[in-house]
């Protein structure tokens, strides 16, 4: 069972340690206590919660998509040369950026302050994790 510090789980949730506090308090959450006598919460009952409480915007295209990792977010900078372009958009608390052709930042009018929807296939995505929980 991995074992999640209270600062740890209040980053991860985006929220403050009270918060996270406040929810142990009310049963939202369940704590225990490690070796150290400090209060951690469980990683399965942590990524449980922070799934309750993800909110994303709607995603505002229409279309069926075999790809589940959509993220709506806003343009927040394009930098463009003759063929490339490197386009931000925050997603939430997320940043992602993708490189594309000048050619399909202007088909889409990709400027600062649209709304995009950045679509993830999941054979590109790379996954990482620590050896160890603080």
């Amino acid at each position: 069972m991995t074992q999640i510090r209270i600062k740890d789980a209040a980053l991860f949730l985006g929220v403050s340690d009270d918060t996270v506090r406040r929810w142990i308090d009310n049963g939202a959450l369940d704590a225990s206590v490690d070796e150290a006598g400090r209060k951690v919460v469980d990683g399965v009952d942590l990524a449980r919660l922070a799934q309750e409480h993800a909110a994303n915007p709607a995603d505002p295209s229409d279309m069926n998509s075999s790809a589940r990792n959509r993220f709506v977010g806003l343009v927040t900078r394009v930098t463009s040369d003759v063929v490339m372009s490197q386009v931000e958009l925050q997603c939430g608390p997320h940043r992602v950026v993708s490189l594309m052709s000048t050619e399909a930042v202007r088909d889409l009018d990709l400027k600062p302050g649209s709304v995009a929807v950045a679509v993830i296939k999941s054979t590109n995505v790379i996954v990482e994790a620590s050896r160890s929980v603080s």
